[in-house]
């Protein structure tokens, strides 16, 4: 199962940014009349239609491993949480719908109604992965139900769907897909730029992803403190876990790095900053922070793979919004696109940071809740096949994702190397690029 979410979550989050960037490249054709822009939309459109159908695949093999690998977490959460899975299948249908519209409407459907049939397939993937963020909310804060004999009753759907993990787990994941795609296309036309500096193809590219991109970055530590201050609500042991806080204590510290010592039960070798930990978890720098010690041993996450995963995707997420900031200053200063080469070099480097950061965040979300697949009230011991012969589906299902790993990579490596070669008739003057930084 961890190794199916790691592989879709890629896709979903570029069923959720790559639309974007295509519409707005469109929007820009359509008010200026930018042949590049044209260009652009046409290709991101193509890349989005293979990735989502590759995601398609992926999802629906977790669709079959729900049932076949969780059964009793099925028949205990299905009712429960059902409803947003049922909303994920309609959005997911719309968007399949629109980008049909998109990608054959060329040509056919005056401009505006071509765009706006884009400004949908960005809107349903957005939905189709809040609903399932919800879902997991609900798992990591779960809601809309009491526990009568071992049993849940009286459920209620739309109740467990305003669940109080949902809001902070949806923006932080929303903004997350924007800024690890948006990297990886900025550094993908970076690349390109670096043997092709006069490409008004890639340069259009890469200001419309370091955009989104950059944007993104910036606001993530702010969707970030709002998720922290919830889980220092409502999973407080995920939050020492994610910390290394072993001792409930006042004023607790931030700690930077660091390896948990389970046994003696401190953080080694970690920079710490005074009263760092209450005051981001609780805005007090006196306040109380519950440790791990506060819950038995065996009600302990894996306090290892929590603590370094939450400070490799803090520390993706902090060189993103360092490397964002930058280009902005080299961009006021130029007036234009920041194509400096040691610059562009920066941005390919970071273009794999998001996704890193992507899969470390989701393995604080999903490990730091254990040994709970829903958080105080079912395990995931639990809740997991007593079936054997389990390793033919693993082997089959992760021979699958090689298999669409490859397809993936050669669909999309000819996209790239086909570009179109629109040569900027400013010859690299400087401030020429104002407009495509715009």
């Amino acid at each position: 199962m961890a190794i199916s979410l790691g592989f879709h979550i890629l896709f979903a989050a570029v069923g959720i940014a790559m639309p974007l960037l295509m519409v707005l490249a469109e929007d820009r054709w359509i008010r200026h009349r930018d042949e590049a822009s044209h260009l652009l939309a046409r290709r991101w459109a193509h890349g989005t239609a293979i990735l989502f159908a590759v995601g398609a695949v992926s999802g629906t093999v977790l669709s079959f491993e729900l049932g076949l690998l969780w059964p009793t977490f099925m028949a205990f959460a299905g009712p429960i949480f059902g409803m947003p899975f049922s909303l994920e299948g309609f959005a997911f249908f719309v968007e399949a719908i629109f980008l049909g519209i998109y990608l054959y409407g060329w040509d056919r459907v005056a401009p505006r109604a071509h765009w706006a049939a884009g400004i949908l397939v960005a809107l349903s993937g957005v939905l189709s992965g809040v609903f399932v963020v919800i879902a997991n909310g609900w798992m990591n804060t779960p809601t809309g139900f009491r526990m009568v004999d071992g049993r849940a009753a009286d459920v209620d759907p739309w109740a467990a769907m305003r669940n109080p993990a949902a809001a902070s787990e949806v923006l932080h994941m929303t903004i997350a897909a924007y800024l690890s795609v948006g990297f990886a296309v900025a550094a993908i036309h970076a690349w390109r730029l670096l043997a092709e500096p006069q490409n008004l193809f890639h340069r259009r590219a890469l200001a419309l992803a370091l955009w989104v991109g950059g944007v993104s970055a910036v606001l993530q530590p702010l969707s970030g403190d709002v998720s922290a201050r919830q889980v220092a609500l409502h999973q407080p042991v995920k939050l020492a876990s994610m910390e290394g806080q072993f001792r409930t204590e006042r004023g607790a510290p931030l700690r930077i790095g660091g390896w948990p010592d389970v046994e003696a039960e401190t953080t080694r070798y970690a920079i710490e900053i005074p009263y760092g930990l209450s005051l981001l978890a609780f805005h007090d720098p006196e306040a109380v922070v519950q440790g791990m010690e506060a819950v038995p041993r065996r009600d302990w996450p894996p306090v290892h793979v929590v603590h370094v995963a939450f400070q490799v995707m803090v520390a993706c997420g902090t060189v993103l919004a360092g490397v964002a900031l930058l280009a902005a200053l080299l961009a006021w200063r130029r007036k234009g696109l920041p194509d400096q080469r040691w610059f562009l070099r920066v941005v390919t480097l970071c273009g794999p940071l998001g996704f890193v950061a992507l899969e470390a965040g989701w393995t604080v979300t999903e490990v730091g809740r254990q040994p709970w697949i829903v958080h105080g009230v079912v395990r995931t011991a639990d809740a997991v096949t007593p079936m054997p012969g389990l390793a033919v589906p693993l082997v089959t299902f992760t021979a699958v994702y090689v298999f669409l790993a490859f397809v993936v990579v050669f669909l999309l490596r000819r996209q790239v190397f086909t570009s179109p070669q629109l040569v900027t008739p400013a010859q690299g003057r400087p401030g020429a690029d104002a407009a495509a930084g715009a």
